[in-house]
């Protein structure tokens, strides 16, 4: 469940029924209360915040739940439009995973919900990913073909776990470019072909493994030829 806190009902509303209709599961409500009694009955995938909010504003919301063990890892984006550069300082100090001023596109919030989330489950997938001869060691950066070490760039390396730890899943160059990128990176889809095929390389056989579906993006979860 996602949980946007915002006291205007118009903007509320909008954002709730593009997140829904975008394939999420969001609620919203208004105030801190609301959203602590919400989230007693259902926990929060993500959460959006506002910053002024009647009674406790978002910042108090949002140290709420990054001093509480059980709610510190919930990703956090603070939507709202105090957007001078010291407001968002502010909020990415205070624990805030991402920080978006009014007024923003319906898309690029989406966008930036769909990295967040990506990012979150990259976060609790194992250290070590393996597939045959192939080992992806996270903690140590160090990827190995039949116990070979294999040389990657920062890029490559995030690239193939983000590929491995999503196994089977069809990722889309756009998806890819938000999760390794970020969404602010304007390169350009073509900077994860090129990623793609130099990657390939490195693995030797086991670059086989990673899947082109054309007009699409990539997969991991191919056959070694």
């Amino acid at each position: 469940m996602i949980y946007y806190v915002e006291d205007d009902d118009n903007i509320r509303d909008l954002v709730v029924y593009t997140l829904n209709q975008s394939g999420f599961e969001a609620l919203g409500v208004k105030n801190a209360d609301e959203f602590y009694a919400a989230s007693k009955k259902q926990s929060p995938a993500l959460v959006l915040l506002d910053i002024m909010l009647p009674g406790d504003d978002g910042l108090s919301i949002l140290k709420v739940l990054k001093t509480n063990k059980k709610t510190a890892v919930i990703p956090v984006i603070m939507v709202t439009a105090r957007g001078t550069e010291y407001d968002k300082v502010i909020g990415l100090d205070s624990g805030a995973d991402d920080y978006i001023a009014k007024p923003f596109g319906m898309m690029e919030l989406v966008a930036r919900v769909r990295a967040l989330l990506r990012r979150t489950n990259l976060n609790s997938s194992p250290e070590i990913l393996k597939e045959g001869g192939l080992v992806v060691d996270r903690q140590k950066h160090i990827v190995t073909v039949n116990n070979k070490n294999i040389t990657l760039t920062l890029k490559e390396f995030e690239l193939l776990y983000l590929l491995m730890a999503n196994r089977g899943i069809v990722l889309t160059r756009e998806q890819i470019l938000e999760s390794i990128w970020d969404f602010s990176y304007d390169g350009g889809t073509r900077t994860v072909d090129v990623h793609i095929t130099t990657l390939r390389q490195k693995l030797g056989e086991y670059g086989n493994l990673i899947d082109t579906i054309r007009g699409v993006g990539y997969r991991f979860g191919g056959v070694i030829t």
